[in-house]
């Protein structure tokens, strides 16, 4: 059966290796990222919500155990903090586990960190560390004694941040003083850190600081300290600051998965409480907010929290907690965490005002309050959890397929790569042209509607006009008459019709040519493998732009010289086959004259006409034959072959250039993979839970 440790722990784990893969909820991985699913906001948490000054960090320190937040006169947390801390590890659990988590922090800073990580060790003798691969060395610019993981047990030191033991490993020191120093460290720590990401100018960051506390003194619990909300920008903060806090709060506590902390001092209003204003936006029933109320004994005389803490003043569905820390006096003098805990407890045990509530008071009933809660809402979100991880795999999985491998370094598989992915690219080219996607069908409708209408638009009306005709026919002859047929005015008459067939025949060819552009445009797009390259998509786009204006060039050169092979040799056989006027019951005694009457013109004109509409079915036949032949056959081909010879003529770095990738996707596919890593180890991770009834 999952027990409470198990349960928080897989939990925690699933954790940390969201903040160090890169999800952290909200805008965690950046514009690339923001359609990537998140594990983080699908894990119960408890997140510590107050205003500024409230007492949020000693309620931190008080269920520790350890005071190692940084703070002082004027000091407030500016900056996400998230506290692992895990249950009950007693000095012989710590010696049979250590090296399991020292495999665990290699596990985790392999991967490049995206916030710091701290783990905290708390009871290891220094006598069982050599067993384990720690070595105890002397850090001298900080006066401490630092354990860090040997580098013949783990590898390079550089790899690992600090592993600090609070224990008694210095017989030398007195107890107190090691573990004084050594939160000091901490403190410092993480000071350090904001400093570096923040700045000195008191403003927030979303990225979270990880502090993993190991000790036999503390529940089972994961907490995260939120900034203090605050009302006005102190010197040093944007204007903003007041919204950009308050917002990063509502980041974490509007997710229906996080357990609200809301701490509120007892000698405020707790109508007037940060904490419980926003608690009531964003979980107006109650169902996921805790009260805390602290600095009970900084309340005037005569006046006590009762209504408040017994659910009256404001009624949550679960018990209100008072909590007593430490004055800031007891934090400038060291007073130990330990003794402040017994001076909390006595307090309750002893007052007049709580006594009777002193069994549910303090921060070590808060503490197993809430982590018995966590381990039940944990409980009921696993299945979900479960499902989510295993559809998200398969989803990442898939993406990873499109987004395709990393390219090699090496010139003969960056020219395999190079040509593969013109064959992909020339597969869909191919099935646009076929029928298996569109695009063809462009063409063929230029061959049945834009060619036929062309055709009929043609002006023949006006050059066979009667006008035109006497005009043409007269002037064939010139001074000489005809004698049975004006022979000349038919050829002249003809080939003037013949040639306005040229217009048609090239749009044909322009037509189909912007297409093949087009296609060729849409192929580059649709071939999933070249979108990662935009170099290698603009050379393929610029050398099978190259292909197809050769190829319209030899196009428009047949199908003009299959109008002017009409003009050249006439079809004899057509005229033969005219009836000749006498058989058509002319009188062969009639004058020349009346050769060149209305009637004889206009029998001439139809005549003309008769053949020419013989050429243009002819025409309308042969030009798209022509076309397809120069240029849809020789654009699936060839289209590419002068492409290739070039590219076998690169060098290395030529190459490399064509398949250097698109940041934006050579980032998403480090994003997925870092995601689906994350997603693997948490299915790992709950795998490795006994879920026995």
């Amino acid at each position: 059966m999952a027990t409470m440790e198990s349960l928080i722990s897989l939990v925690n784990r699933i954790q940390r290796a969201c903040t160090i893969l890169g999800d952290y909820g909200g805008d965690s991985g950046g514009a690339v990222a923001a359609s990537l699913p998140t594990l983080w906001e699908s894990l119960p948490s408890v997140a510590v919500v107050g205003g500024q000054s409230s007492g949020k960090s000693s309620v931190l320190e008080s269920i520790v155990g350890r005071d190692f937040l940084p703070r002082g006169s004027g000091k407030f947390s500016i900056y996400v903090f998230l506290y692992f801390v895990d249950f009950s590890l007693k000095s012989d659990w710590m010696l049979r586990n250590l090296k399991e988590i020292i495999e665990n922090v290699n596990v985790f800073v392999v991967s490049p960190l995206l916030s710091p990580t701290f783990f905290v060790l708390d009871s290891v003798l220094d006598r069982d560390k050599a067993a384990f691969g720690i070595a105890t060395a002397q850090d001298r610019t900080r006066n401490n004694r630092v354990c860090r993981v040997s580098s013949q047990a783990k590898g390079e030191i550089h790899r690992f941040r600090y592993v600090i033991c609070y224990a008694d490993y210095n017989v030398h020191l007195p107890v107190v003083n090691c573990i004084s120093s050594c939160a000091a460290m901490v403190r410092k720590e993480i000071q350090d850190e904001t400093d570096k990401i923040t700045g000195k100018s008191k403003q927030i960051s979303p990225v979270p600081i990880h502090l993993s506390i190991y000790s036999p003194n503390v529940v089972n619990l994961t907490l995260i300290d939120l900034p203090g909300l605050t009302k006005v920008a102190v010197e040093g903060q944007p204007e903003s600051i007041v919204k950009d806090i308050e917002n990063m709060v509502r980041l974490y506590v509007e997710k229906p998965n996080c357990i609200i902390l809301a701490i509120t001092p007892a000698n405020q209003d707790i109508a007037t409480s940060d904490a419980i204003k926003l608690a009531r936006e964003v979980d107006p029933a109650g169902e996921r907010t805790f009260g805390v109320l602290t600095k009970l004994d900084l309340m005037d005389k005569g006046t006590n929290a009762q209504d408040v803490l017994e659910g009256r003043a404001y009624p949550l569905q679960h018990p209100w907690v008072g909590i007593v820390n430490r004055s800031q006096a007891d934090i400038n003098k060291n007073v130990d965490m330990i003794a402040a805990r017994q001076r909390e407890r006595e307090f309750f045990s002893t007052s007049p005002d709580y006594g009777h509530l002193a069994g549910r008071m303090g921060s070590e009933y808060l503490a197993k309050l809430l982590s018995k809660h966590l381990e039940s809402v944990i409980k009921t979100r696993i299945p979900g959890i479960t499902s989510l991880i295993n559809r998200s795999i398969d989803d990442l999985e898939s993406e990873l397929d499109h987004l395709g491998r990393p390219v090699a370094i090496d010139a003969g598989a960056q020219l395999y790569t190079i040509l593969e992915l013109c064959r992909a690219f020339d597969r869909v080219f191919k099935e646009h042209l076929d029928g298996g996607r569109p695009g063809g069908d462009r063409i063929y409708g230029v061959f049945d509607y834009q060619l036929p209408t062309a055709l009929r638009k043609l002006p023949f009306d006006r050059h066979l006009s009667l006008q035109n005709v006497r005009k043409v026919v007269s002037e064939a002859d010139g001074y000489q008459p005809h004698l049975i047929a004006p022979e000349q005015g038919y050829r002249r008459l003809i080939d003037g019709a013949l040639n306005y067939f040229r217009g048609p025949a090239e749009a044909s060819v322009d037509a189909v040519h912007s297409i093949l552009k087009e296609i060729v445009r849409r192929s580059i797009g649709e071939t999933q493998e070249l979108k990662r390259f935009p170099t290698l998509q603009a050379e393929i786009a610029s050398a099978a732009y190259d292909a197809l204006e050769r190829f319209r060039e030899d196009s428009k050169k047949t199908t003009l010289r299959l109008v002017e092979m009409e003009s050249s040799y006439l079809t004899a056989d057509f005229f033969r086959k005219l009836p000749l006027e006498a058989e058509k019951g002319g009188d062969p005694t009639v004058s020349n004259v009346d050769r060149y009457a209305e009637g004889h013109f206009r029998r001439i004109g139809s005549n003309v006409s008769s053949y020419v509409g013989m050429v243009s079915q002819t025409l309308r036949n042969s030009i798209p034959k022509a076309v397809v032949h120069c240029q849809v056959k020789e654009a699936k081909r060839s289209l590419l072959d002068h492409f290739y010879t070039q590219v076998g003529k690169k060098e290395g770095k030529q190459l490399a250039a064509l398949v250097d990738e698109d940041p934006a996707l050579m980032e998403r596919r480090q994003k997925c993979a870092r995601r689906l890593e994350l997603y693997k180890n948490a299915r790992d991770e709950i795998d490795s839970v006994s879920w026995a009834a």
